[in-house]
């Protein structure tokens, strides 16, 4: 199995798509540095990754100035790596909701590595599910529920053809989707 290099995958999309599940698969996988914008944002709040923190849209530690200080630590552990090693490869996954923020990460990384966006998306069914299982899951990470997802699905910008990002329905099993990304990356 040969080894991602030179590489920034982005798994993203709207909570309970799937993305966390899937990027964490793929970047265990190939034994990759992965982050988690849930972790970082707790671990940034002093807080462990198990907390529960039930605000309501854009409150305490999901307000947009503590999401700013998220996805610019995540930045930050990405640019880490690629100065430790210019053929590493690392594994974001956050929403990225808008086209700015993952124009951001263009504009840090396009011009020195391979960045590919992997959108994961999956009907309103299977996130309700998934939403109501995490809401009994005394080790779930994600705060999301059924109120953050109809805000964030009202502000979510879609991704336009000049992206050019990989899309994955991840309503299938983790090792069908995790091959799906292997084989779509061509490695």
């Amino acid at each position: 199995m040969q080894q991602p290099e030179n590489l920034l995958v982005v798994f993203f999309g709207m909570i309970a798509t799937g993305k966390s599940y899937l990027a964490s698969a793929w970047a265990s996988h190939y034994d990759l540095p992965y982050y988690n914008s849930d972790r970082v944002r707790k671990e940034l709040a002093g807080i462990t990754p198990e907390t529960a923190q039930q605000e309501g849209v854009d409150q305490g530690i999901y307000s947009q100035a503590f999401t700013r200080r998220t996805y610019d630590a995540l930045i930050e552990f990405a640019m880490h790596h690629f100065q430790a090693d210019r053929n590493a490869c690392v594994v974001l996954d956050g929403s990225y909701q808008s086209l700015a923020e993952r124009d951001l990460l263009r504009k840090h990384f396009a011009d020195k590595l391979r960045l590919v966006f992997v959108h994961c998306v999956c009907s309103e069914q299977v996130v309700q599910q998934r939403l109501k299982i995490r809401a009994t899951d005394p080790d779930a990470v994600s705060d999301g529920n059924w109120e953050i997802y109809l805000a964030q699905k009202k502000r979510f910008q879609p991704v336009t053809p000049e992206e050019q990002a990989m899309e994955i329905d991840t309503d299938a099993p983790v090792a069908v989707l995790v091959e799906q990304v292997t084989t779509e990356l061509q490695i």
